[in-house]
């Protein structure tokens, strides 16, 4: 597929509970986080650690139904005090398009509707910091290392 042609697809903005993904919606979500996360970024990590199941899941499908970006949303008091955005992942085929950033407008716009009055937390890669500070994210901690790799937290403040 040419650069214009990956740049010029429509993808379809979804939320779902964990139960309500279908299997191939699943699949292909669990499948696009394995391909940037342990093959490309080199790192071995255990990505199943049983969040999924609480949370809720946001995916955008291409026209083939295949997840080409996707968050998880969960639940403020399961992983923060507030809720918080994870396993925010852009296919590397979209790269360049701004699709990285309409899916954290996307995840923000999804917490803030689940979750209207509670603050959002991320764990975030640390050379992404100034990327999410554009979204009103503030660093919240000093660096640390998650699964070999800097990170920092960050939150953003509940909107009401």
């Amino acid at each position: 597929m040419t650069r214009a042609k990956t740049l010029a697809k429509t993808l379809t903005w979804h939320t779902k509970s964990f139960g309500s993904l279908s299997n191939s919606e699943l699949y292909s979500m669990l499948r696009l986080r394995s391909e940037v996360f342990v093959v490309e970024q080199d790192c071995v990590y255990l990505d199943l650690d049983n969040y999924d199941q609480k949370a809720h899941h946001l995916i955008a499908l291409d026209a083939e139904s295949e997840v080409l970006c996707c968050a998880r949303i969960v639940a403020p008091g399961i992983k923060y005090a507030g809720a918080s955005i994870g396993r925010i992942v852009t296919s590397p085929s979209l790269r360049g398009s701004g699709k990285g950033k309409a899916l954290v407008r996307e995840a923000i716009d999804a917490c803030c509707t689940l979750y209207p009055d509670a603050e959002i937390t991320i764990s975030a890669q640390q050379h992404l910091e100034a990327f999410y500070a554009a979204f009103e994210f503030k660093t919240a901690s000093p660096p640390y290392l998650e699964d070999g790799i800097p990170h920092i937290q960050m939150t953003r403040d509940a909107r009401s």
